[in-house]
């Protein structure tokens, strides 16, 4: 799996829409919160990225129980790994596609009774807590953050998907028009 690195377009784009979003609209003046939201929708711009913890066969874990359970099995590094990815993928969906919900939320799977907010402040409030050998003090405070403005951060990732979303609508009428 590659990452499309910060610097390409892409990577541009959601750093600017994030800094526009999150700094101007919202007044939220955090630039390492906001680099790791733009971070956050570039990594997730590929869906094997979305689905990057793996159970013991190898298989992918795509359901927030089945990752709290994975997170449970691991220790150290490995353990806060798999929190910090809960956080991001509750984030993302609950933020960007909102509308996805009930579908990844269907009676007959086991996420039928995951609340993906609370899920999400919790498992980057755990990421905070564990202790690692690195100097990652700047990092637990972060995701410290995004435990306790997790509903913030994702309305502003909506207002992020609806800003593209307008943009889009705008070069599409563009294009037709000129």
């Amino acid at each position: 799996m590659m990452a499309l690195p910060r610097s390409s377009a892409l990577g541009r784009y959601f750093a600017g829409l994030c800094e526009c979003i999150f700094e101007s609209r919202l007044g939220v003046a955090d630039p390492p919160l906001v680099d790791y939201l733009s971070d956050l929708l570039l990594r997730f711009a590929r869906l094997d990225s979305i689905h990057r913890v793996r159970n013991l066969s190898g298989r992918p874990v795509v359901e927030v129980a089945d990752m709290l359970a994975e997170a449970e099995n691991r220790i150290g590094l490995a353990r806060r790994d798999v929190h910090r990815h809960i956080g991001d993928v509750t984030l993302f969906w609950t933020g960007v596609y909102p509308e996805t919900l009930p579908r990844l939320k269907a009676i007959q799977k086991k996420d039928y009774f995951v609340d993906y907010c609370a899920q999400g402040k919790r498992a980057y409030h755990i990421a905070a807590t564990i202790d690692t050998d690195r100097n990652e003090d700047t990092t637990s405070d972060l995701l410290e953050r995004l435990s306790a403005q997790f509903e913030m951060c994702a309305y502003g990732l909506g207002e992020i998907r609806r800003e593209w979303e307008r943009r889009d609508d705008e070069t599409a009428r563009g294009l037709v028009i000129g």
